[in-house]
């Protein structure tokens, strides 16, 4: 299916929330993710279903100073 992965067209094979970040390489990264505009709680990601032309946004904890 072809998604939108922070602004970046992308295929992925998986269609729950939790198996794309992992398909992406994100799954034993602590990250906030929203799906279409609308924050999505780490907890709900195994039960929210991706669709053809979804638009992901994943974002991670950056140190700096």
């Amino acid at each position: 299916m072809k998604i939108e992965v922070n602004g970046e067209a992308r295929e992925v094979a998986a269609s729950q929330l939790d198996a794309v970040l992992a398909e992406l390489g994100w799954a034993e990264v602590k990250v906030a993710t929203a799906l279409n505009g609308t924050f999505v709680p780490a907890g709900t990601r195994g039960e929210t279903a991706l669709c053809d032309g979804d638009r992901l946004e994943v974002l991670s904890a950056m140190q700096g100073g």
